[in-house]
């Protein structure tokens, strides 16, 4: 389009081709442009368009009217003197073939000598047009033809807006200073080679980080992955270790290589769309999502690995969607093998599911392919997905990660460290789960049901409930690069290569899966249920009157808001009455009338799914929780000692519930927790000491339920470390203690009347007792039998005594002894 807006004759043919165009045409922009760009008001700004093109100029224009922008087809700003305020990067045009964006636009040019001559900065902002999101395929010519993303030539663009008009995006790229590319020297045709190479660039990665590398087919990628010199030397490995000819051994990698790799197919994609968008809407009131801009910053030229919780089967079809809606590259997931159903598998293979087997374990060969088609996917750029929990929580909190993919992606970025690895933690919060009763009858001991295609009628038989809200927060993104930096520094100057394993990569590899859970966990939603579970289930008879109830959730959201987790929680935007009206419309909450108010109840079977909801959140409240415990047995403390206790018992729970703060960040944590838990007038501040409020007071009452939110971590913790000492030191295993603490929480659950399943979860044991060893407060022998060490005693009286009832720790007590005779 030649300079011709301004005449009358140009503004008539822009204005009935525009309105053409929307007769048919529907497009919106990705991200907030007016927010994102931040552009100055003064300076002139120009926009630039990768390929000439009526059709995308258009779209532009009708974007940047909705976002409050200047205009591309209007004057810039003075100085400069041009007649439009865009630029086409390739001024060359085409019937059929894609514009050469070698040709140099004429205008690029003068703007550029405008500014050697001494004009005002110039804002230069990038302007990508998607006509649909499909990537290229690199083999197939049919999808070739009809590729409708970044398409070239006047034919292939009409094609695209016939077939793809209705799913329009445009992506603002962040404004360039003009003047900021230029150097000093007076060298006209550098700058403008350097100034065309980084729009070049940039519209390169940017088309990347929303549709997708190329996708090559199936069969070529199948093919590539047993050139692999890994996979070559294990197949050899194989023949010689089996006594099989090699061709056979070669065989048996395809099938393993077959069985693994997905079938990506932007068709499924589409009718996944389709599908889900459907059922989201049928399933939940709203789906919110938070900070997606995150993403959307590093998403250009970065390999992007997405992982996230995992609560439900449909956490990676709703996390697909939501990037898909939000114009970002559908990830490739790693499914485990059991979800390779008839029908579903074949629907999740083409929708970037890859198969892997629950263990590697004596299968090197297949250990080699999976790894070299895992490696495949990042040094080509795709986005993965994987769950670092290994499988789906049953309990609310965040389980204790698995290393084994988190092995495979470091040795893979050591093998090829060129392109950038950047992890980005995801927290998916729902206000009732699917999978709900189904874990509350494993917790209980049924056993886990295997997958089929008939619970795909199980979960529409479920759409008569409610299910309220779900939310997914983007917490922030992890560069492997800086990771290692900091944890290995030297590691960019060691030998690397294909069977490179360092000594330390066992341990970096732990502390990258505790630093992504608490990353995972520091981007929580906070919703209405988690809210009312937490103030419900510390009560003595699951009951409480709606005015009292309301105050405390109040109390609850106000003190979340005064001392924030991280800047990645998000909170609700109702009050306390609000949110127990909202509880109870999903019914998972009772009301009793009677003379004197309302009462609101929790049955016993709901108040069990509730601890589930709970947990969810009580990471979040757990410090000012354990403060709230120190004062039920003790009316004063000073500050060092409220923080010396702290100290001494927050490494077991950072180890159970992935707190963020290190040691050295703690102290001032904690500080800050009483200031607010004064502020809020739950403590008093008096001389130096700090005082529980009177005991008939509505300060203590809120207070205590503070603290019974967590008291059941902390029996745990007694439990073991009674069981430990009421043995002959050295005389247990690991296993052992952990069904002895199985066996003495059942019992302790039956006398106190705690019918909470989680209490006496075995897995909760088993991480408790790991991490002993960890902090080797234990120690196990060749024999695997574990020593503890002197002190273990006094840390678990001394704790006890402060934080639990006299009833609690003599009961603990007796059920130890009676273990230990029989």
């Amino acid at each position: 389009m030649s300079a011709a807006y301004s005449s009358f004759f140009g503004r008539l043919r822009f204005g009935l081709s525009r309105r053409m165009l929307y007769l048919w045409a529907k497009s919106k922009s990705i991200g907030n442009p007016a927010g994102d760009l931040d552009l100055d008001p003064l300076k002139p700004v120009i926009y630039v368009l990768p390929y000439r093109s009526l059709s995308d100029l258009i779209v532009a224009d009708r974007e940047c009217v909705r976002a409050g922008l200047p205009r591309p087809v209007r004057p810039p700003r003075e100085p400069l003197q041009q007649e439009e305020s865009y630029v086409f990067l390739s001024s060359e045009s085409s019937w059929v073939g894609r514009p050469d964006p070698r040709r140099q636009s004429p205008r690029m040019g003068q703007i550029l000598d405008a500014v050697e001559r001494g004009c005002d900065e110039v804002q230069l902002v990038p302007i990508t047009v998607f006509w649909g999101l499909s990537p290229d395929a690199e083999s197939s010519p049919i999808k070739l033809l009809f590729a409708y993303n970044w398409v070239g030539g006047r034919l292939r663009k009409l094609l695209a807006i016939l077939l793809h008009g209705r799913n329009i995006r445009v992506h603002f790229g962040k404004s360039m200073s003009l003047q900021a590319l230029t150097s000093p020297e007076p060298d006209h045709e550098r700058h403008l080679r350097r100034v065309n190479r980084l729009l070049r660039v940039h519209f390169r990665h940017q088309r990347t980080a929303v549709v997708g590398p190329e996708l090559a087919h199936r069969r070529t990628l199948l093919k590539g992955l047993l050139h692999g010199p890994m996979v070559k030397e294990a197949i050899r490995r194989e023949a010689a270790d089996n006594n099989i000819s090699h061709d056979k051994a070669q065989a048996l990698a395809a099938r393993y290589a077959n069985e693994i790799a997905s079938d990506f197919t932007y068709s499924i994609i589409r009718f996944l769309e389709v599908v889900l968008s459907w059922f989201w809407n049928k399933l939940y009131d709203g789906v919110k999502v938070n900070h997606i801009k995150r993403v959307h910053d590093i998403a250009r030229g970065n390999e992007i690995i997405y992982v996230p919780c995992h609560r439900s089967h449909i956490d990676y079809l709703l996390l697909s969607y939501l990037l898909v809606r939000n114009s970002l590259t559908p990830p490739h997931i790693a499914a485990g093998i059991n979800l390779n159903m008839p029908v579903i598998g074949g629907i999740l293979r083409r929708g970037g599911a890859f198969f892997m087997r629950r263990s590697f374990k004596g299968n090197q060969l297949y250990t080699a392919v999976f790894n070299e088609y895992l490696h495949t996917l990042f040094s080509r750029g795709f986005p993965v997905e994987y769950f670092i929990e290994g499988g789906r929580s049953r309990t609310g909190r965040m389980l204790s990660p698995k290393t084994g993919m988190l092995a495979i992606t470091l040795r893979s970025f050591l093998r090829s460290p060129r392109r950038p690895i950047v992890f980005v933690p995801v927290y998916i919060g729902y206000e009732r789960v699917l999978e709900g009763r189904t874990y509350l009858g494993e917790l209980r001991g049924k056993t886990k049901k295997k997958e089929s295609i008939f619970d795909l009628f199980r979960v529409i038989s479920a759409l008569k409930l409610r299910f309220g809200e779900v939310a997914v927060n983007f917490g922030q993104p992890l560069p492997l690069a800086d990771f290692l930096d900091q944890q290995q520094p030297d590691w960019r100057t060691q030998a690397l290569g294909p069977d490179y394993r360092p000594a330390w990569l066992n341990d970096t590899t732990n502390q990258l899966a505790r630093t992504l859970t608490s990353a995972i966990s520091a981007a929580a939603d906070v919703n209405p249920v988690n809210l009312v579970a937490l103030a419900m289930l510390s009560t003595a008879r699951l009951a409480l009157d709606e005015t009292s109830l309301a105050k405390v959730l109040d109390r609850y959201a106000a003190l979340l808001r005064q001392v924030p987790y991280s800047d990645s929680v998000t909170l609700p935007d109702m009050d306390g009455q609000a949110m127990i009206k909202h509880v109870e419309s999903m019914q998972m909450i009772q009301r009793q009338s009677d003379a004197l108010g309302e009462i609101m109840v929790l049955d016993e079977p709901q108040a069990v799914l509730m601890t589930y909801y709970r947990n969810n959140i009580l990471h979040l409240v757990v410090l000012p929780a354990l403060i709230a415990c120190l004062f039920q047995n003790n009316p004063r403390m000073n500050r060092s000692q409220i923080e010396r206790l702290i100290l001494g018992i927050y490494p077991y729970l950072q180890g159970e519930l992935f707190l963020q703060w290190d040691e050295e960040q703690l102290p001032q944590v904690i500080q800050t927790w009483v200031d607010s838990l004064v502020a809020q007038g739950l403590l008093r501040e008096e001389d130096g000491q700090i005082h529980r409020p009177d005991l008939s007071s509505a300060d203590f009452v809120m207070l205590s339920l503070l603290s019974r939110s967590i008291i059941q971590i902390l029996e745990r913790f007694y439990m073991a470390s009674a069981l430990l000492l009421n043995f002959p030191n050295g005389s247990q295993t690991a296993e052992q203690l952990e069904a002895l603490c199985t066996v003495m929480a059942q019992r302790l659950s039956i006398l106190h009347g705690l019918n909470a399943p989680e209490f006496f979860d075995k897995t909760l044991f088993r991480q408790f007792i790991q991490r002993l060893v960890d902090l080797r407060v234990v120690r196990p022998d060749e024999e695997g039998r574990l020593h503890y060490v002197a002190g273990l005693e006094d840390i678990a009286e001394n704790i006890a005594k402060r934080v639990l009832s006299a009833e609690i720790r003599l009961s603990i007590r007796q059920v130890a002894r009676t273990s230990k005779a029989e």
